[in-house]
C-alpha cells in the first residue's frame, strides 16, 4: 500500500510541475514572444552555433518534424537564417539572426528566477540527486519517446510586445 501512496505523491508533485511549467511557459512567452519550445530551440542554436536541424533535435530533446516547425515559424519572424551547407547540399545548417540574438538575450529564463537562486544554493550533489531524480520518473514514464512540444505550443501564445 504504501507503493501507492507514494506513486501517488509523485503524481501529484508531478501535476503542481506541469501547472508551474504551464504558467511559466505563459510568463515567457507574454513577455518575449516566445513559446518555450521556440525558446529552447534558439538557445540550442546560440549554444551551438551554426547547426543542423539533427544536432537542435538531439540537443532540445525535441522530434527532428517538430524543429523542422520551430524553425520554420522563427525564420517567418527573422529570428534565424537557415542555409545549405557549401560541401552538402543536403545539408541545411540553422544560424541566429541579429534580431534572434537579441530577443533571446531579453527573454526571461525558463525557469523562475526563485527557483534558479534556490537550486544554485542547493549542494552540488543534492542537485545532482534531484536531476537523476527527475530523469529517473521521465524514463519510468517513458517520456523519452513523448514529443513535449505538442503540450507546450510552437505557435504565439500572444501577439509580440511591441517595442
Amino acid at each position: 500500500m504504501s507503493s501507492n501512496s507514494e506513486a501517488t505523491r509523485i503524481f501529484k508533485a508531478l501535476r503542481r510541475i506541469v501547472r508551474a511549467i504551464d504558467l511559466r511557459s505563459r510568463e515567457v512567452s507574454r513577455t518575449s514572444g516566445l513559446t518555450i519550445p521556440q525558446t529552447v530551440v534558439l538557445q540550442a542554436i546560440r549554444d551551438l552555433g551554426e547547426v543542423t536541424t539533427k544536432a537542435l533535435s538531439e540537443r532540445a530533446d525535441l522530434s527532428p518534424a517538430t524543429v523542422v516547425t520551430i524553425l520554420d515559424r522563427l525564420e517567418e519572424r527573422q529570428l534565424v537564417v537557415r542555409y545549405r551547407s557549401d560541401s552538402d547540399r543536403r545539408i541545411v545548417h540553422a544560424r541566429l539572426s541579429e534580431g534572434g540574438a537579441a530577443l533571446l538575450e531579453r527573454a526571461p529564463p525558463l525557469l523562475t528566477e526563485e527557483f534558479e537562486a534556490a537550486f544554485a544554493r542547493a549542494d552540488p550533489a543534492d542537485q545532482r540527486r534531484l536531476a537523476e531524480a527527475a530523469e529517473e520518473i521521465a524514463a519510468l514514464m517513458n517520456a523519452s519517446r513523448i514529443d513535449a512540444a505538442p503540450i507546450l505550443t510552437t505557435g504565439n501564445m500572444v501577439d509580440p510586445p511591441q517595442s
